[in-house]
């Protein structure tokens, strides 16, 4: 399935990203795909927030992955911009992927995607303007109700 829409700023990318967390119910993968300045990490922390996560979102660019604590799983953010070789993250994703309850955001995920489920979430953003994305959801039929109202 595909949904399609366009954010105007980065509080509706952050509020798209909040309709989404609240609908998680732990075992889902949200693959994140932009250029650099996309917004992937807004749409992140909107995910995270709507999740019931009081923790702070920033970017793991440098230490590749962060976990976030919501009332009901965790949630995984990895970024792998900067590995070329999946290496030893691939050995830290498949423990990951194996817990039924954890929630999985990567971004920058082509190095590892050999490893990622069909079952997942894909939402491509592209830049519109400086400010507004235009996001586009790719989803297999068991994940609709991410995107449910």
């Amino acid at each position: 399935m595909m949904l399609s829409t366009v954010c105007i700023d980065s509080a509706a990318t952050e509020q798209f990203g909040g309709k989404l967390g609240q609908n998680l119910r732990g075992g889902e993968i949200i693959e994140l795909i932009s250029d650099l300045g996309g917004g992937k990490t807004t749409l992140a922390r909107g995910i995270v927030r709507g999740a019931g996560s009081t923790d702070l979102v920033s970017s793991p660019t440098f230490t590749l992955s962060n976990v976030y604590k919501t009332p009901k799983f965790q949630i995984y953010h990895f970024d792998f911009y900067r590995l070329k070789e999946p290496g030893l993250m691939e050995h830290e994703l498949h423990g990951v992927l194996e817990d039924p309850e954890a929630v999985i955001i990567i971004e920058w995920g082509s190095v590892l995607r050999h490893i990622l489920s069909a079952k997942r979430m894909t939402i491509s953003l592209h830049k519109i303007s400086d400010d507004s994305r235009e996001l586009t959801c790719s989803y297999p039929d068991k994940l609709a109700y991410l995107v449910a109202e």
